[in-house]
């Protein structure tokens, strides 16, 4: 017996106020009394673009007048597929209202919660608190030089940090993460580490990031689901594992050649694209990456990119 797929157009609309526009879906529907973000299915014949046009207007009575790709999410259900074309609109005419009877309502990104969500809308939800910049730590002389390039950075616009430092021990590295913390929290921004899940339970820290080799240690997810989970991935298995463990971020590379590797190959935005396909967690490029970069991120259907000398500056 084949599994239905269902392809449906779904608009990511914002106002001035970043704030994001949510209808409730009916009881009487299939996810019935859950919020969700506007759209419908796609007519034999018809683009995605046409698709979220004629589905909006329909929907809230508004003229959409200028979108974009933001992502692709294929997730399955017991009795069918859904291919989510999710489409940020920047742009459009008119004021939105509930034309079928539908209760809507503007709210501001940080108060998104998935559970009150149909389970497909959860990647959305995640990409949409996500900043397109992922910072890595990098070289330091001491820890006030580490504090002051961390500030330095924040001060620049990074909101989510990496705390990586291969050479401290144990014990610096708790003292480097108690700094970054209290740093980290002034600017509001997400403090992720870099080590064992032993050492990340002594902190305070948002989350843990697992490398590609310590991402096979483990059988189920290592930390609470209130906290982040992210990965470094090289390969589908990778990608596989991670989402086994139900990470919240992928850091895909490398994307182009680095100074550290040199002589090895990226995979190049191509590679990227079919690598992170069918992936619904939201995926930095990682690899060579500078800000220039991020448009073209995008476009291969990633959340951002991460980088090191790119956003770790000098003070």
């Amino acid at each position: 017996m084949s599994v239905v797929e269902i392809h449906v157009a779904v608009a990511v609309i914002m106002n001035s106020a970043n704030e994001v526009l949510i209808s409730l879906r009916p009881e009487s529907s299939h996810q019935g009394g859950l919020w969700e973000f506007p759209g419908g299915k796609l007519e034999k014949g018809e683009s995605v673009f046409t698709a979220l046009k004629r589905e909006i207007s329909e929907e809230l009575a508004i003229k959409v007048l200028d979108a974009a790709p933001f992502k692709v999410i294929r997730h399955s259900y017991t009795d069918k597929v859904v291919v989510l074309d999710v489409w940020k609109v920047m742009s459009f005419s008119g004021e939105p209202r509930g034309v079928e009877g539908q209760k809507i309502k503007w709210i501001a990104l940080e108060y998104l919660q998935a559970k009150d969500f149909p389970a497909a809308n959860a990647s959305i939800i995640e990409s949409l608190q996500l900043p397109d910049k992922y910072m890595i730590t990098g070289a330091f002389s001491n820890e006030n030089d580490f504090a002051a390039k961390l500030r330095t950075s924040l001060d620049r616009g990074i909101s989510i940090v990496q705390l990586r430092s291969k050479g401290s021990t144990a014990f610096e590295f708790l003292k480097l993460a108690t700094e970054a913390q209290k740093i980290c929290s002034i600017y509001n921004a997400r403090l992720l580490l870099n080590t064992d899940p032993e050492t990340f339970n002594q902190t305070s820290a948002s989350g843990l990031h697992l490398s590609s080799q310590r991402l096979y240690e483990y059988q189920s997810r290592p930390i609470t689901k209130s906290l982040i989970l992210s990965a470094s991935c090289h390969t589908v298995a990778d990608i596989e594992q991670a989402r086994k463990l139900q990470a919240n971020i992928l850091l895909v590379s490398p994307v182009k050649q680095t100074t550290s590797h040199p002589g090895v190959d990226g995979i190049g935005w191509s590679g990227l694209s079919q690598l992170i396909r069918n992936c619904e967690i939201p995926v930095y490029a990682l690899g060579g990456m500078k800000a220039e970069d991020i448009g073209e991120a995008k476009l291969s259907g990633a959340q951002g990119i991460a980088a090191i000398s790119s956003f770790w500056v000098e003070s």
